[in-house]
């Protein structure tokens, strides 16, 4: 047998046997779905894009008329989609509601003061983002009867006209250059939970299956077999990593049909920093299973670094809303790096090149890493 074809038939068998467990198979399909959509619809607020996020429940009864229209109307214009409501219940189950008067008009024109009331639910950017768009519909709304009132009676005409007039006014918006909006919702949430949870099962099924084989003496017959030892290294190691590239494919695979995310023109450097990526926390986890003296010291090691690694790379929200030197020393992390490489090919559409940088550190230290690993692996 050759030493490739040795190599890869421990890394087949170590695969095989790897995805035969029900853990590994819970954490490397089923919790990350489950992450994915909690962390994705918990962040989708906070100022990324979504249908949900712009829906504005209206409630109003009787005849409000034609100044709620024109209410509507601008409410429209702050890119909210108006979904009139009849009764509380079906108001409740709306996220942002905006209650008007039945008799807004008409309150209005006799000139008395007049009361609308906006709620939702949640905080954060997201809430003082709402407040300001339904304010500036208000408020456009207050001028417009303003304007109408002072060229004669308050009508549905003189509003009509008002809007037909044209605007001495106007903002042209331009790309100012790349885009540098922070990414949120499925479009951090998907990328991020699947930086972490490959990380997570490499570093803990990938080292507690090594320290077993090691303490039930399978290592002890590998060593009596023909297979060289740097064969028997590579095949540990190539088999985690096949298990990476799965689990990478399979999120990939996920975020684009359940959760609608786009990975950009970039998408063969994105594969490719990944598969790096994915070499490198095998590594890492061979190296931790060569270390590791029993299953809860593999275990602990791995959680911790993972849960470490995840929240100081970006993986848990955008690194983007952090202090800039938090931003700086999370790029020093393998999550970070990889975490800031997807941003920038996937949501800012930038170039595959500048990713070469990182793909060049996640390349080094894998290199490294794997180094370790070999002089580390003992058989007992």
């Amino acid at each position: 047998m050759s030493w490739l074809a040795a190599a890869w038939f421990v890394a087949r068998k170590d695969v095989e046997y790897l995805l035969r467990s029900r853990e590994t198979i819970l954490w490397t399909f089923v919790m990350p779905i489950a992450f994915f959509y909690m962390i994705g619809t918990i962040t989708g607020g906070f100022g990324g894009g979504g249908e949900e996020r712009d829906k504005l429940a209206v409630a109003t009864a009787g005849e409000p008329g034609f100044l709620y229209d024109q209410l509507v109307h601008h409410l429209e214009g702050q890119e909210y989609e108006v979904v009139p409501v009849a009764g509380d219940e079906e108001l409740a189950a709306h996220r942002r509601r905006l209650t008007v008067p039945a008799d807004l008009t008409a309150r209005v024109v006799a000139g008395e003061a007049v009361e609308l009331r906006f709620v939702r639910r949640g905080g954060g950017l997201g809430a003082d983002y709402d407040d300001i768009r339904v304010q500036r519909a208000v408020y456009t709304l207050l001028a417009d009867v303003i304007a109408a009132a002072q060229q004669g009676p308050l009508t549905g005409d003189a509003i009509a006209r008002l809007n037909a007039l044209p605007r001495n006014l106007t903002l042209r918006v331009e790309p100012a250059g790349e885009r540098r909006e922070i990414p949120t919702g499925f479009e951090q949430a998907v990328p991020g939970t699947m930086v972490m949870f490959t990380l997570l099962v490499l570093l803990t099924s990938g080292a507690v299956f090594l320290v077993i084989e090691r303490r039930q003496g399978l290592l002890r017959r590998l060593a009596s077999t023909p297979l060289p030892r740097g064969a028997v290294v590579a095949g540990k190691w190539a088999g985690k990593l096949v298990l990476g590239l799965v689990q990478i494919g399979f999120a990939m695979a996920a975020g684009t049909l359940l959760f609608d995310v786009s990975w950009g023109a970039a998408l063969p450097m994105v594969a490719v920093v990944l598969a790096v990526y994915a070499g490198l926390v095998a590594a890492l986890g061979l190296l931790l299973g060569c270390l590791a003296r029993s299953e809860g010291q593999a275990v602990g090691l791995g959680v911790l670094s993972a849960n470490l690694l995840a929240a100081l790379g970006g993986c848990w929200w955008p690194i983007e809303i952090t202090p800039a030197w938090m931003q700086s020393f999370s790029r020093l992390l393998p999550t970070g790096m990889t975490m800031d490489a997807l941003h920038r090919l996937v949501s800012f559409g930038q170039p595959a090149a500048e990713a070469l940088p990182h793909l060049a550190t996640l390349a080094t230290l894998a290199l490294v890493a794997v180094w370790l690993a070999v002089r580390q692996f003992r058989w007992e």
